[in-house]
């Protein structure tokens, strides 16, 4: 699809039934393959907001086998967002963009989108994974020394507004933005929250 034009209805949808079949199967690997097609024709962002979350909001929360369905829908995403637009011949650099989830969450597949988001712009970025303490994401800022970073929240059970607020506080020189659902209280600066991939895109 050319950049700025909608993509029709119709093939959202085929686009959408095509991830819920590979899922329903445990299909990891076609489920990956879709999601770099998807990527390379659409772009990460439509690819994000069209497909991917509506498909694992519709399986999230139903009964076991809907839980299962939706651990192999995210596995699968993760490793297509994970390889898309990657040279595995080249280091990946920081460009003063550092990822990482808050400590205790263990859901960060949007950071997934939103690095792949990142290298679909030629802006490489550092994601050190989920669930990273306080203490470590401070020691990780110490040494890669990014001028920004992104903290996601999943639920509000992981996203403390405060805490991120008094990290930002430590470290007055780097931006700081709180990414996902889970930071629901009002936020203390200078934390500034990101509300979509789009709007982390034009801030990062």
């Amino acid at each position: 699809m050319v950049s700025g034009v909608p993509v029709p209805a119709e093939v959202v949808q085929v686009a959408r039934k095509r991830l819920t079949a590979a899922a329903e199967e445990f299909d990891r690997s076609r489920i990956s393959a879709l999601v770099v097609e998807l990527a390379e024709e659409w772009g990460v962002v439509r690819l994000w907001d069209d497909v991917c979350v509506p498909v694992l909001t519709a399986f999230s929360g139903r009964a076991a086998v809907g839980i299962a369905i939706e651990h192999a829908l995210s596995e699968g995403v993760r490793a297509g967002l994970d390889v898309f637009r990657r040279d595995p011949g080249v280091g990946l650099p920081t460009d003063g963009v550092l990822l990482a989830g808050a400590e205790q969450e263990e859901h960060c597949l949007g950071l997934h989108a939103l690095a792949a988001a990142l290298r679909e712009r030629g802006q490489g970025c550092l994601l050190v994974g989920p669930a990273l303490p306080w203490t470590a994401l401070a020691s990780a800022v110490d040494r890669a020394r990014p001028h920004t970073v992104a903290v996601w929240s999943q639920s509000p059970v992981t996203g403390r507004s405060y805490r991120i607020g008094r990290f930002a506080r430590e470290f007055p020189a780097v931006r700081v933005y709180a990414a996902g659902p889970g930071w629901v209280e009002p936020l203390t600066p200078p934390a500034t929250r990101l509300g979509s991939l789009s709007a982390a895109l034009r801030m990062l």
